[in-house]
């Protein structure tokens, strides 16, 4: 795992880094931090009015801040928004103080994840036909998670494997 004592996992939206790191870090007895929920308590405002008021880079720049802050500790299980991989300071401090975990999965199975339940509407990136732009952002980003340390496809995996999977690879 790594000379530090945390876990990050990255991904595309809907890949199930939330809920994952949500059960790895009660099966290990760790804290779990999702950055995302972490700029939002900072901000005081949602991810889509940060994104409507601010702009992306405005949301990019929180998110770097919050992710270093967060990385600063140890013995925690974040969670990462799909975008923070986008930066290069975030890739490097992400492998320094953690062992990075991208989850994937294929496209079928992310446009029913994040459209479902009208989840596609609390993601300021999918704002009109989420369908075209999962494919542009799968098509931008297709190497960006390449940096991990590890890759899960959890296109056919329950949650609750993926998170086993990853503790006995620990």
């Amino acid at each position: 795992m790594g000379t530090t004592n945390n876990i990050v996992i990255v991904g595309f939206m809907g890949t199930g880094k939330s809920t994952v790191s949500r059960l790895l870090a009660e099966r290990l007895g760790w804290s779990r931090i999702d950055t995302d929920e972490e700029i939002v308590r900072r901000a005081g405002k949602s991810i889509p009015d940060i994104f409507a008021e601010d702009g992306e880079t405005a949301f990019r720049d929180l998110e770097s801040r919050a992710l270093a802050d967060v990385l600063s500790g140890s013995r925690l299980v974040v969670a990462t928004g799909g975008g923070a991989v986008l930066r290069e300071e975030n890739r490097r401090r992400m492998l320094a103080r953690g062992w990075v975990v991208a989850l994937t999965a294929d496209k079928r199975s992310l446009l029913a994840r994040v459209a479902a339940g009208g989840d596609a509407a609390g993601r300021p990136l999918l704002a009109g036909d989420a369908e075209a732009r999962i494919d542009a952002l799968l098509a931008t980003r297709r190497r960006a998670y390449d940096f991990a340390h590890a890759t899960v496809d959890t296109s056919r995996l329950a949650p609750e494997d993926v998170a086993e999977l990853l503790l006995r690879w620990l």
